[in-house]
């Protein structure tokens, strides 16, 4: 399965509907987690599976989701709740709670991933206002036979940033 991972796009909706249709033919589901800055009915959000971030407005959209799918339980959150800009213990804790394989989060702004004890944790970045680098980032996420590997790619054009790409075992 494949799946596209955006988060902290901050009001931008071209670019969300960019992204979307690069890779349209290729993934299962996308997921946006959190400060779209726009209502969940918005025709550019619409694609995506997504979630409330501290910059988002109103209560249509949810603080979390916790998706299953045949590749394993999937939760998806914005980090905000859970402190990701100091350390993923919290998010850690929520994953096993909810028997997650897969944690996707933003916040932070900054892109990377991670797997461990068989969870892959995954920020692609923000597509409008980077942190710690100067790549606006999103990620593309393939799991197969318990195998996950993460991409990472350039929102303005799709081109891939390989320094950021993990693959490995869950």
């Amino acid at each position: 399965m494949r799946f596209l991972i955006v988060s902290d796009s901050h009001g931008l909706t071209e670019e969300l509907t960019t992204i979307f249709e690069r890779h349209e033919t290729e993934i299962d589901d996308a997921y946006h987690c959190g400060d779209s800055q726009l209502a969940l009915v918005d025709e550019h959000l619409l694609p995506y599976r997504t979630v409330r971030g501290n910059c988002d407005f109103g209560g249509d959209l949810p603080l979390e989701r916790i998706e299953t799918t045949d590749a394993g339980t999937i939760l998806i959150v914005h980090g905000h709740h859970h402190d990701v800009k100091f350390d993923l213990n919290r998010l850690r804790y929520r994953a096993e709670e909810v028997g997650a394989n897969v944690v996707l989060f933003g916040h932070s702004h900054v892109a990377g991933a991670l797997i461990e004890d068989g969870v892959v944790y995954i920020n692609p970045g923000s597509i409008r206002m980077p942190r710690g680098r100067a790549d606006k980032t999103y990620a593309l996420l393939d799991l197969e036979n318990r195998e996950a590997a993460v991409r990472f790619y350039r929102s303005e054009d799709g081109s891939h940033v390989e320094d950021l790409d993990i693959s490995g075992k869950l």
